[in-house]
């Protein structure tokens, strides 16, 4: 099973906290597919990626640029995997049909927005349903992370699992 992740943004907007996940991504050798709610949010993302700090470059791609196979990190609006992704990034509420292709999942999410907190919420319990191991990471004020609930699919009895207060 995918191992899922959700990360709640609260004080930096996901431009910013995006491209750190992925250098880290591309650190442990491994590949990304983003998912962006829109085309508009993909060519967003994408210019996020060669702007966010000037001392680093994440070498990305999207349908507009082509060459999927080629890069390390592929920005688009569905869960086709064509260059071979093994961590899935979704932003916007994406969902997609294809979890079990990929290692990890990547949830990020807008705290200050209520629709994207629902939907997180509802992703959370569709995916524990479904036997996923699932973490949850609250952004901290000074844009690290902090886990707040957790839930092992193999645990014995009634595993841990965020409450109405830590849930995303």
């Amino acid at each position: 099973m995918t191992d899922i992740a959700f990360y709640h943004l609260e004080h930096a907007r996901l431009e910013l906290a995006l491209p750190k996940l992925l250098e880290k991504t591309l650190a442990a050798g491994k590949r990304a597919l983003v998912m962006a709610g829109s085309e508009a949010r993909v060519e967003a993302l994408a210019n996020a990626l060669w702007t966010y700090d000037q001392d680093s470059w994440l070498p990305h791609g999207s349908v507009k640029d082509g060459g999927a196979e080629d890069q390390p990190v592929w920005l688009a609006t569905d869960d086709a995997n064509p260059n071979g992704a093994e961590f899935l990034f979704l932003t916007d509420g994406a969902a997609s049909e294809s979890l079990a292709d990929f290692e990890r999942c990547f949830e990020m999410f807008d705290g200050n927005d209520p629709t994207m907190v629902d939907a997180a919420r509802g992703h959370w319990t569709a995916y524990k349903e479904a036997g996923h191991d699932l973490t949850y990471w609250q952004q901290t004020s000074g844009g690290g992370w902090e886990k707040k609930a957790e839930h092992s699919a193999g645990a014995d009895g009634d595993p841990a699992t965020p409450g109405k207060e830590t849930e995303p």
